[in-house]
């Protein structure tokens, strides 16, 4: 029976490894290229760096005009004041929509011509000329969901050195992606392939998510039943009859123990994380309900919250020394603030009052009430200011999966006695909040520790992160090309009989 057993282990192992070791390969691959280029993305800087500062005179449409224009009935869940093609233009949001209005003309923006879009492609990077591409919904470069409510996109074709290729969003007008030359070619080899677009966008699109999540399923299988195949063939006491601790004479069945007993763990827990990064079935989710944005701000975003008009509020900023090229409406405990923000990412604050004042900051326990009030029943266990980074709370570069997502130090780290233990993090300088549960600390744990290996000691210390992932990368490459080898000469040998 037991002998049976292995026997099925055995060639369970073979066989799954035929079929997923090339899809092995190509994500070690794309892993290592991913480190350093990342898939295109427009990070809030460089966003902000490419925009005019905001012109107070021709800020002429107040809030109360730009919301009847956007026509809707209900408040947005935010506001932004920004600038397309170098004009002032409000942006709304609701929900997953967004509506865009001209601060000049009050004229809501129902879609966007070629025209436009060329101009405000050029706006953005105004030292290159641009020749409009077409219109799309989806191509290897937008397959983000984040996207989802600028499509269709408008693609412009830069002549710039680095041959940017610009994506404007149908929406609001703005640019919202970038994919330079070299991000580009080196993303054939990276997320593109790493992600498994190629199923994204055609017949396969309803089941892209699927398929990376059952792929990866087997390959950790494959993983797991390699580790314990490995361990039952090798001669931890004694030898074979032809002297060595591993059974095979071959050279690639050979090498293929070995590197699977010495980097197949590693090669486990990366294939079984990035399982993880897709949140098969839900686990992560706590399944509490969302909390409501209104509760943490206090009442809805309108114009009585705002007496201060824009310009004169755009002038004190320009008094404090402060440029500001996008604006953010921020209602906190009832209380009305411009957000501003300059080309750099910086960030003031003016109370939206007569007598309002630019500040830096927002005070702790105006966050705390604010944060207590979104939580409702639950309380506060523990409450810490932190100034520097730790397991739950740091930054990566742009370049990476979340490195577009700014973590300002210091913050406000709330843990609450909900069901979830919910943690809040608050950003003092916005006022903005980021809920973490207990489920999504677990997959910190589970996708992006072992995955990325997000560990600040090796984050700070490269390149030492650097050599032990390229090292441990080939090795996992090696196992998965030593499996192609030995897979296609069994297939050789089946078919030839």
């Amino acid at each position: 029976m037991l002998g049976l057993c292995k026997r099925y282990l055995y060639l369970s192992h073979r066989w799954l490894g035929i079929v997923l070791c090339l899809f092995m390969a190509m994500w070690f691959v794309s892993g290592v290229v991913m480190m350093y280029i990342g898939y295109p993305k427009l990070t809030p800087q460089e966003r902000l760096s490419a925009l005019p500062g905001l012109a107070a005179e021709r800020c002429r449409v107040n809030l109360a005009q730009a919301l009847a224009a956007g026509g809707q009935v209900k408040s947005p869940d935010s506001i932004r004041l920004t600038s397309v093609a170098g004009a002032p233009r409000y942006v709304f949001t609701y929900g997953k929509t967004q509506i865009a209005v001209d601060a000049e003309t009050v004229n809501r923006i129902d879609q966007v011509t070629p025209a436009q879009a060329l101009a405000s492609a050029g706006s953005f990077l105004a030292t290159a000329g641009g020749d409009y591409l077409d219109r799309i919904d989806e191509d290897a470069w937008t397959h983000s969901k984040a996207l989802d409510e600028h499509r269709p996109l408008h693609r412009v074709q830069m002549d710039d050195e680095q041959a940017t290729l610009l994506y404007i969003s149908n929406t609001t007008g703005e640019v919202v992606r970038d994919a330079n030359r070299n991000e580009r070619f080196w993303n054939w080899l990276g997320a593109w392939i790493h992600w498994l677009y190629p199923f994204r966008g055609g017949a396969l699109d309803q089941y892209a998510a699927d398929i990376i999540i059952y792929t990866a399923l087997a390959g950790s299988i494959l993983s797991l039943l390699g580790i314990v195949v490995g361990l039952l063939r090798w001669r931890f006491k004694g030898r074979y009859k032809h002297g060595r601790k591993t059974p095979y004479r071959n050279g690639w069945m050979r090498w293929h123990h070995i590197l699977g007993l010495g980097f197949g763990v590693i090669a486990f827990t990366w294939i079984l994380s990035g399982l993880f990064s897709m949140n098969p079935w839900k686990i992560f989710d706590s399944g509490a309900a969302k909390p409501k944005l209104q509760a943490y701000m206090g009442g809805e975003i309108s114009q009585r919250y705002f007496p201060l008009a824009v310009p004169e509020a755009l002038a004190r900023f320009q008094d404090a020394g402060f440029q500001a090229r996008e604006i953010e409406w921020r209602l906190l405990n009832g209380q009305g603030y411009y957000i501003a923000f300059d080309g750099q990412g910086r960030s003031r604050i003016l109370a939206a009052q007569a007598n309002g004042r630019v500040f830096e900051k927002f005070g702790w326990q105006e966050l705390q009430n604010a944060a207590e009030r979104l939580m409702g029943q639950s309380k506060v266990s523990q409450h810490r200011v932190l100034s520097e980074y730790d397991f739950y709370y740091y930054s990566r570069a742009a370049h990476t999966m979340t490195g577009h997502i700014e973590k300002r130090l210091p913050i406000l780290r709330l843990e609450f006695t909900d069901p979830a233990s919910t943690w809040l993090h608050l950003d003092p300088y916005t006022g903005n909040f980021s809920k973490l549960d207990a489920g999504r600390r677990v997959s910190r744990w589970l996708f992006a520790f072992l995955h990325s290996w997000d560990w600040l000691p090796l984050l700070n210390n490269r390149p030492v992160w650097d050599i032990l992932l390229i090292a441990f990368s080939a090795g996992g490459l090696l196992i998965s090309v030593s499996g192609i080898v030995i897979g296609w000469q069994r297939l050789n040998r089946k078919l030839s009989a």
